[in-house]
């Protein structure tokens, strides 16, 4: 009976991923990757005809571990959509404190490719990110928080950001002010919602009022 290369295809794949992460996609070469996995260069081409494909596809595996992971993450979660921030920004302040921690490998190699618009990696890339704001937003949206698609792709955007800047400064303290300000749009879109005429500024200026005496102007 023949052996699988299905062992073989996961160890390129593996060492793939590592050298990508830690050099990025344009520094690291085919043999590179092959002496790493410790397979021939033959053994490699037969399993991924190009660098382009082999990037490819370890995003593809990456994405499904990466969404099966922020699934199990959500559904450890319970209370308000406020809680959820805590825990989700506290999370990246702890994944951005590991060993040599780079960012998000996704955008990383994105970025790289910024200039090759239908490249595979960059479409799989994209959906990934997609996905993750949609799961986000599911999560948003069952403990009843306000606009929950809205405040998804907002929070995301902080997330992005804070993972960014975490990167260049060397600060963790980042996520803690993303989550700050993740709380103050949830605060805002609940204000918008019970007063969406005046906000809520005016509003509580109008309960303070006494009935039928205006505050001077």
């Amino acid at each position: 009976m023949p052996r699988s290369s299905a062992p073989t295809r996961q160890t390129i794949l593996d060492a793939a991923y590592g050298l990508f992460r830690r050099r990025g996609f344009v520094r690291v070469s085919m043999d590179e990757i092959a002496a790493s996995a410790a397979v021939t260069k033959r053994t490699l081409y037969y399993h991924f005809a190009s660098k382009d494909l082999l990037l490819a596809q370890v995003l593809e595996a990456q994405h499904a571990l990466a969404l099966a992971a922020f699934r199990t993450f959500g559904e450890s979660l319970a209370g308000s959509p406020e809680s959820i921030i805590d825990q989700l920004f506290k999370d990246l302040a702890v994944w951005s404190d590991s060993p040599r921690w780079a960012g998000s490998g996704f955008t990383r190699l994105v970025i790289e490719l910024a200039d090759l618009r239908g490249h595979p990696a960059r479409l799989i890339a994209r959906r990934h990110k997609a996905m993750l704001e949609a799961h986000l937003a599911d999560l948003l949206a069952s403990v009843d928080a306000t606009s929950p698609r809205q405040l998804a792709r907002e929070i995301w955007l902080l997330s992005e950001g804070a993972i960014s800047l975490i990167l260049i400064h060397g600060d963790r303290s980042y996520a803690a002010a993303a989550a700050e300000a993740a709380k103050k749009l949830i605060r805002s879109e609940c204000a918008q919602k019970k007063y969406p005429a005046r906000g809520e500024a005016a509003a509580r200026r109008q309960r303070s009022e006494p009935v039928g005496i205006k505050r001077r102007r």
